[in-house]
């Protein structure tokens, strides 16, 4: 998946598109996952596709220094009002000029990266024994409120309905796939796969705005997407107008080797 999806830049420049709303809508990530990054003591961040700074201002609140990267400077923009610091641009053209940092992270992001490129940036962008930290939330609905859904995207939305991550579809070897990437570079060491688990609900509304930040529900025709949006509107207010949903946040982390 993330082999592919890196090429879609229609998709991946679909973000930007109402950027307040994704920094509105998208949901935080686990604690105890920031804990685990946290734990070796880190005083320097970089955020790759920092996107508006959801990830980034967890870590500032630990004390991190932090430096997001981002190549759409409409979510860029809203990152900075939000008091983070922005270099615009890909990871694969970026420039470090030097600098050297104690973590790297990346949320929803990394499958947008060059699998092959990013991960050696990523090694020369640590210093030695520094962590790479990348990261995704995945959501998993509760049953009734996944059934009434499927039916509606089975009926407007066939296609999106057996590959979206939104409503619980998910390759897991993408996890493995980047981990395995890392182990080959021979630059990172302690490479390990974990997964985190958080619970959230949500109004229709705050459900039906979550989807239009997807990329694949995004990026569909306006007409078919208001289609979708309205049989997803009927549909959730129908069983009482929430989206109780388990998050699965998977870490990919590993520890950068001295040269």
């Amino acid at each position: 998946m993330s082999d592919a999806l890196h090429h879609d830049r229609r998709r991946a420049g679909s973000f930007g598109d109402d950027a307040e709303l994704y920094d509105r809508a998208r949901p935080p990530y686990p604690a105890e996952m920031v804990d685990a990054l946290m734990a070796e003591g880190p005083r320097s961040v970089l955020d790759v596709g920092c996107g508006t700074g959801i990830a980034s201002r967890l870590f500032q609140a630990r004390g991190c220094q932090v430096l997001g990267l981002e190549p759409d400077s409409r979510m860029a923009s809203v990152a900075r009002r939000q008091g983070l610091m922005v270099d615009e641009g890909s990871f694969e053209e970026w420039e470090a000029k030097g600098r050297l940092f104690d973590l790297l992270i990346a949320g929803q992001a990394w499958h947008w990266v060059d699998p092959q490129v990013g991960q050696q940036k990523a090694a020369g962008a640590l210093h030695p024994g520094g962590r790479l930290g990348l990261f995704w939330n995945q959501s998993f609905p509760a049953a009734e409120a996944r059934a009434v859904m499927n039916r509606v995207y089975g009926r407007l939305a066939p296609a999106l309905g057996e590959s979206s991550v939104l409503i619980g579809r998910r390759d897991g070897s993408m996890y493995e796939s980047i981990a395995s990437v890392a182990r080959s570079t021979g630059r990172f060491g302690d490479v390990s796969v974990e997964a985190y688990a958080h619970d959230m609900s949500y109004s229709t509304t705050e459900w039906l705005n979550l989807a239009t930040t997807h990329s694949d529900h995004r990026t569909l025709p306006p007409a078919a997407r208001r289609a979708l949006l309205d049989g997803l509107r009927i549909a959730i207010d129908g069983i009482g107008g929430q989206v109780p949903v388990r998050y699965e946040t998977t870490l990919v982390t590993a520890r950068t080797l001295a040269l």
